[in-house]
């Protein structure tokens, strides 16, 4: 049966709520009357913190991590180790390894992983720049800390051939995240040993 609403903007905030992921009608309508029940200046201060993260935020020119100025507070810190580079997939693993504590380098985050299923190739991910990066002749290491499941190995391979004509060592999180999982989801410990006890990369590591 479908919901009947007694107002045509109630519906229609239902509906752009429930257009976020895993956020269903039910969930949606009750934000919608949560947020009918606060007062006029949080909702304004809601949407305005919501307007300002699509128009003002900015992805740092060097490594691809959100900021709000040219370059991330990570790569503009001198104390960071620039010649030590950890590639991820996206920001999030960006803030799980931060909290962590146990890297002090700093990263490139791709945009993604290879996925032909999901119509993801090589050409679609922030490849190209990391390849620039290693060119410039500071990077001294890469490290791999992609998900440990088929479309995070095949991009591991990709990018691994991409760099085999450069001088850079270029290594693999441990195993200590499970095959199949995400590194956004490893607790902050075993992710931390992972990073610390990496190996290094070659042609067999995604079959170990």
């Amino acid at each position: 049966m479908n919901q009947r609403y007694p107002s045509a903007l109630l519906e229609n905030a239902v509906n752009e709520l429930a257009s976020l992921p895993g956020v269903g009608r039910k969930t949606a309508l009750r934000l919608a009357l949560y947020m009918l029940r606060r007062d006029v200046g949080y909702t304004e201060n809601f949407a305005a913190a919501l307007v300002a993260l699509r128009r003002d935020v900015k992805y740092c020119k060097v490594c691809h991590n959100i900021c709000d100025d040219e370059v991330c507070s990570i790569c503009a810190n001198p104390s960071r180790d620039h010649s030590l580079v950890c590639v991820v997939e996206n920001i999030k693993e960006v803030m799980a390894i931060e909290n962590t504590g146990q890297f002090r380098g700093v990263y490139h985050v791709l945009g993604g992983i290879i996925s032909p299923m999901d119509g993801i190739g090589p050409g679609d991910l922030r490849i190209d720049s990391l390849v620039r990066r290693v060119a410039e002749g500071e990077v001294k290491e890469i490290i791999l800390a992609l998900s440990t499941t088929m479309e995070g190995d095949t991009t591991n391979f990709f990018i691994y051939r991409k760099l085999s004509g450069y001088d850079v060592r270029i290594s693999v999180i441990a195993r200590g995240v499970s095959i199949g999982d995400e590194i956004e989801y490893a607790d902050e410990i075993t992710l931390g040993r992972s990073i610390i006890n990496r190996t290094e990369f070659n042609l067999t590591s995604s079959n170990s």
